[in-house]
């Protein structure tokens, strides 16, 4: 089944808070779904805080982009997440992931355990396990994936509503092949993350050495054009194709892409 359009901005705090609740209020006016954070760790404030504060001044949805699950015990992320979906009154989406690549480094500075990636992926599973015991038979938080090997692909599949990819370079085919196991589950819905539109890039969303011109040399489903009617037929080309129906972008382009939403949102 063909799900409806809907779309995402990830809005990092980069400079002082009343021009980032600012630029929430003008996602919200913009028509968008959600507004995401990443879990960066002492380069912004921490991401329970910054959603409740969204979802306090605005009328959007609000999610982690995503947790990283070594940052935390699975039952502290478990229990914040779930104060978040009772604080927000049911529109926090809950985003989480084994953590972004060089992540180790991070962990051994603040002490962390560096675990192997399928402990990680065990870790994933137990915070998303204790977040249904929290949220009890009359709440259903949203959880979101994001994934790439196939052991993180199959949990997915069994205890995700979103799925989204840890993509970076891989071509549009190799792409195809990943979804293609989600579009037969009629309940999971498919997010694509786009951290790059036209020669610019989204903070947050991937690293800063990332290529627009090697991106476009494959054929990448992690940018965008940046004239918003050429994405509007490059998005409708990904749900046709892949089955992406869920679109999240940086912040930076939220208002110049507000065509884009306006025109396909819920359709």
């Amino acid at each position: 089944m063909t799900k409806p359009f809907r779309f995402g901005v990830v809005a990092p705090l980069m400079g002082d808070v009343p021009t980032w609740r600012d630029r929430a209020h003008r996602v919200a006016d913009s028509g968008y779904s959600t507004l995401l954070v990443a879990d960066f760790p002492q380069t912004q404030p921490a991401p329970a805080p910054m959603l409740a504060t969204v979802a306090a001044i605005t009328d959007l949805r609000v999610g982690t982009w995503v947790y990283a699950s070594p940052l935390r015990p699975a039952w502290m992320t478990a229990w914040e997440a779930h104060s978040l979906s009772v604080l927000t009154e049911g529109r926090f989406e809950f985003g989480i992931g084994t953590g972004r690549p060089g992540i180790e480094d991070e962990l051994r500075e603040k002490g962390v355990p560096v675990l192997p990636p399928s402990e990680r992926l065990t870790q994933v599973g137990e915070a998303v396990r204790a977040l249904r015991e929290l949220d009890g038979p009359g709440r259903h938080t949203p959880v979101a994936m994001a994934v790439l090997g196939p052991k993180a692909r199959a949990l997915a599949a069994e205890i995700a509503d979103t799925v989204t990819f840890a993509l970076g370079p891989q071509p549009r085919a190799e792409v195809a092949r990943l979804a293609e196991d989600f579009r037969a589950v009629p309940d999971i819905e498919l997010a694509l993350a786009v951290p790059v539109i036209g020669d610019a890039l989204a903070a947050h969303m991937a690293p800063p050495w990332t290529d627009p011109a090697a991106l476009r040399a494959v054929d990448a489903v992690t940018i965008l054009p940046d004239d918003p009617a050429a994405a509007i037929e490059e998005i409708q080309r990904r749900r046709e194709e892949m089955g992406f129906s869920y679109f999240i972008f940086g912040a930076d382009f939220a208002e110049r892409f507000a065509p884009v939403v306006a025109a396909l949102d819920g359709k």
